[in-house]
């Protein structure tokens, strides 16, 4: 749960740039980036977790390299996204790294290739615009290292109780209601 009170602090803020209508406005995309596919709640928790547990080990080789650039990668990645295709995820991972991410997210979801080279361009614009919620605001923290939302899912332990997909799921709660998925 810590990653998803990082979120509510960073809306709680006033020097990071997260608030309830930009969290608001991802659990909409997310849901209409569901709806497109086919998913149900589940599946798309679980397709979030997929990818970020895939995710997590190629960003935190970027931030131990110094070559993490979280705005000019997420323009990278949502510019890469807008057209549509795997493209984006050159923008987080070299080649190798790529066939991997979706074996493992196929192998949790139970979705097949033609599935995944639509829907994962679609997730990765929002799990950056999500990171992005914990930069600091104009005038306000700057660098990688006051970003609590990513150094909080970078610095995981690991344990599988929370990731992308159970922060999402937390903030329908949080948005909507307890009776939210």
């Amino acid at each position: 749960m810590g990653l998803f009170f990082d979120v509510l602090s960073a809306v709680n803020n006033p020097q990071q740039a997260a608030s309830v209508e930009q969290l608001g406005g991802l659990t909409q995309e997310l849901q209409q980036v569901a709806g497109k596919f086919g998913l149900d709640a589940q599946g798309t928790q679980t397709a979030l977790s997929a990818l970020s547990s895939q995710l997590r080990p190629a960003l935190r080789q970027q931030v131990q390299s110094g070559s993490l650039d979280l705005g000019a990668l997420a323009g990278q990645v949502m510019g890469a996204a807008s057209g549509g295709n795997l493209g984006a995820l050159s923008s987080l991972l070299p080649p190798e790294a790529q066939s991997a991410v979706l074996q493992g997210v196929a192998g949790k979801t139970g979705l097949n290739a033609s599935q995944l080279e639509g829907l994962i361009p679609s997730l990765l614009p929002i799990v950056m615009k999500f990171f992005n919620l914990g930069a600091g605001a104009p005038g306000g923290m700057a660098g990688m290292a006051q970003n609590p939302l990513l150094k909080q899912f970078l610095d995981s332990d690991r344990d599988g109780d929370v990731d992308l997909g159970d922060v999402f799921k937390f903030a329908g709660r949080f948005l909507n209601g307890p009776g939210a998925a």
